[in-house]
């Protein structure tokens, strides 16, 4: 709370005032972030009917948001079990809703295009893949979010339905 109070010119005290701990700042960050990211989620889904378009918009999207917030990310990735008093169960409810939004996605594309692949291991294969972006964007050097979220919906898509084509053969 001190660093924040000296890079915002608040006192601590006003700091304290608004936030009655650094549990309840950190919840927050963490439930504005969540509840922001499946909230303009499901907004770009509707009316999107295509389940490989509604995969690259899930990409896109989580993308679009982690390379904008680069700071609140790095916070959320570190912070995650520091959250207690029921904070942390509001906080990972969302973040569940998130997570089953995408197992509904990959789950759907097994169906509509006979994949045979583990839905869970898919989806944490791509939050891997997504949640670590901050660690190593360089937006001099890197692609924006746009190009990198196809090229990751690439290696996933053509990761997963990999079985099938070699089935296939």
């Amino acid at each position: 709370m001190r660093d924040l109070s000296r890079a915002s010119g608040m006192s601590l005290a006003g700091l304290y005032y608004y936030f009655e701990s650094k549990e309840r700042l950190l919840y927050l960050i963490q439930k504005h972030t969540f509840a922001t990211i499946v909230q303009c989620l499901k907004s770009r889904l509707e009316g999107v009917v295509d389940v490989e378009d509604r995969i690259r918009i899930f990409i896109l999207n989580h993308l679009e948001y982690f390379l904008a917030n680069q700071a609140a990310m790095k916070v959320l990735s570190h912070e995650d079990e520091v959250l207690k008093n029921g904070f942390g169960a509001e906080v990972a409810t969302i973040k569940r809703e998130y997570y089953r939004i995408c197992v509904g996605l990959l789950d759907d594309l097994k169906r509509e295009r006979g994949g045979q692949f583990s839905t869970r291991l898919a989806v944490l294969s791509l939050f891997g893949m997504m949640n670590w972006i901050y660690t190593w964007h360089n937006s001099r050097v890197d692609a924006d979010a746009t190009t990198i979220a196809r090229e990751m919906g690439d290696i996933l898509l053509r990761g997963v339905m990999a079985s099938k084509a070699r089935r296939d053969r």
